[in-house]
């Protein structure tokens, strides 16, 4: 007890099994098949400190699952020495007796009790690494390019049930919906193609939205036969995520008389037309461009994925009069009480006509207002400005540069010459500088400009669409979906991502794989092995990829 307790001792020891401490995993006995995907970790001995974050989440989920036995412990011999130099005097029958103290003190109570401090610390560690990765991955997803407002034929795919399909306006409002089964019969496709080249015709559909899930491939190929009109994209979505929101309450209130595989369908078009506006309905962790989201600490996640959404939703800048009431949430100052009091006073009052209106708002303050107010833009309002990033407090700033140019705000808007001969300094004031007046002048060169990427169609390899027609060598564009720690993940088509592992992203050394690729990126990569059985892909992105002669 009294070696236990020195205070001397643990510090030493527990600096010893932070430096030196080694995570040992072992199979359960009995239990090496049903824990097969472990198979790792069977025989694993890593120092602790040096783990990745996500080897460390797979060994203790193991653990949790009761495939796995662990233990994190340092050399005993150099634990013991330690103990020894402090506890141990002379050689002499009472030495004996300390040591046999000493060694049990070690291995009953200090270094279970110690083992419990190092599995926390690296168990934070590598929460606070997978929270990182998620956040990185999440707001690439957010920002991915939009297809804009466009005429939207959405489309489910499904082999037995049928394809579900759906027509949505430039606005996203769903106008048709229907069944067709394409891939079960000659005649059933023909009437399919009957079917949906009348509705391209009748909805003036610009672009067709296709999951990327089960018969999603099957899907693409039967539409691109159908010799459509060339200016109509055809377009993979992903659709991650798209079966927790048409079940959802914000699905069911929105589309109460539609069963959830319409409202996937429609989920699936928003997504094409504005990745950001409908994935805010939708849990992050269910997006599914994390790494072990459910084993790390949960309100750290909620809180790091919430602080995530807001900035891209701040940052992208949210329609008052055609927002809803889940993206409204996450504005700055607003909130779900109020973005569900700004909906209402919108169906009572139709559209808002200013920014300013928006203090009509039942419980909308001057706070509220005042954080707010830069992140909503009003289109068609009489005020040029509030279709703009500039904040109403800066209002007057921008009518007093138009009025000493002798021009309206518009004018001042839509002519490069005007604005070119406004002097910033002359503007400064206590509570303005020249950083905010440079912003100001930007922001009036593109007002309400998107700062998301244009949105540029993307084609897999035709032909291509399932995992038993690839050959090791093949060179294949894909889209990143996932980038983890360890590597990313990329679809090529073929209903099962492959991976990229960090060694083969670039012909140069990778610390991070985020500093290389970011989700939803084009790249081209090379088939390396492939293992049909487990359904596995190894992929690479280097020029002078090393192929295995062998697949699985």
């Amino acid at each position: 007890e009294m070696i236990n307790e020195d205070a001397n001792a643990r510090q030493s020891l527990r600096r010893l099994f932070n430096m030196e401490g080694l995570l040992q995993s072992t199979v359960v006995k009995g239990k090496e098949e049903a824990g097969a995907k472990y198979r790792d970790y069977f025989e694993l001995k890593e120092t602790v400190n040096r783990m990745p974050s996500h080897r460390v989440l797979a060994a203790f989920r193991g653990e949790t699952e009761e495939y796995l036995q662990l233990s994190i412990r340092p050399p005993d011999e150099k634990a013991l020495s330690i103990l020894s130099r402090n506890f141990v005097k002379g050689q002499s029958p009472a030495s004996n007796q300390v040591i046999t103290a000493m060694e049990d003190s070690y291995k009953r109570l200090l270094a279970p009790s110690i083992e419990t401090d190092v599995r926390q610390a690296a168990k934070i560690r590598a929460d606070t690494e997978a929270i990182r990765v998620f956040g990185q991955n999440l707001h690439e997803l957010l920002m991915s390019p939009p297809l804009g407002s466009k005429n939207v034929l959405a489309i489910d795919p499904g082999f037995r049930t049928g394809c579900k399909v759906v027509c949505l306006d430039s606005q996203g409002k769903l106008l048709h919906n229907t069944t067709i089964y394409p891939t079960l019969s000659a005649r059933q496709a023909d009437e399919a193609g009957k079917v949906l080249r009348e509705m391209v015709q009748q909805f003036k559909v610009e672009a067709i939205a296709i999951g990327n899930g089960t018969a999603g491939r099957e899907t693409e190929a039967f539409i691109r036969g159908l010799n459509l009109p060339g200016s109509v994209a055809v377009v993979m979505v992903n659709e991650s995520g798209a079966s927790i929101y048409s079940a959802s309450e914000a699905a069911r209130e929105e589309f109460p008389y539609y069963d959830i595989t319409v409202r996937g369908a429609i989920s699936i078009g928003r997504r094409l037309m504005d990745p950001l506006a409908e994935l805010v309905k939708i849990d992050p962790k269910s997006i599914g461009v994390g790494q072990y989201q459910h084993d790390v600490d949960q309100n750290k996640l909620k809180q790091n994925l919430d602080d995530v959404v807001m900035s891209c939703v701040n940052k992208v800048g949210v329609e008052v009069n055609t927002a809803s009431k889940q993206i409204l949430t996450y504005v700055s100052g607003i909130g779900p009480a109020l973005g569900e009091n700004i909906i209402e006073y919108r169906n009572q009052n139709g559209s808002f006509k200013s920014r300013k209106e928006l203090k009509k708002v039942p419980r909308l303050g001057p706070k509220a207002f005042e954080q707010a107010a830069g992140f909503l833009r009003i289109r068609d309002s009489e005020n040029p400005l509030d279709s703009s990033a500039i904040h109403p407090e800066n209002y007057a700033l921008v009518s007093r540069m138009a009025g000493d140019l002798n021009c309206s705000v518009r004018e001042l808007m839509q002519n490069e010459a005007l604005r070119q001969k406004i002097t910033l300094e002359k503007y400064v004031n206590e509570t303005t500088g020249l950083p905010t007046l440079s912003d100001i002048v930007e922001e009036l060169k593109k007002p309400g400009r998107d700062p998301r990427e244009q949105f540029e169609v993307f084609n897999f390899t035709a032909g291509i669409n399932s995992i038993d027609q690839l050959i090791t060598g093949m060179k294949l564009p894909g889209i990143v979906t996932n980038v983890t720690n360890f590597g990313a993940f990329v679809d090529i088509g073929v209903h099962q991502d492959g991976l990229v592992h960090i060694s083969k992203l670039a012909d140069h050394f990778v610390k991070r794989p985020g500093d290389v690729v970011k989700i939803q990126q084009k790249v081209e990569v090379t088939v390396l092995e492939i293992d049909r059985q487990r359904k596995r892909i190894i992929l690479s992105m280097q020029k002078d990829a090393q192929i295995k002669e062998s697949e699985g």
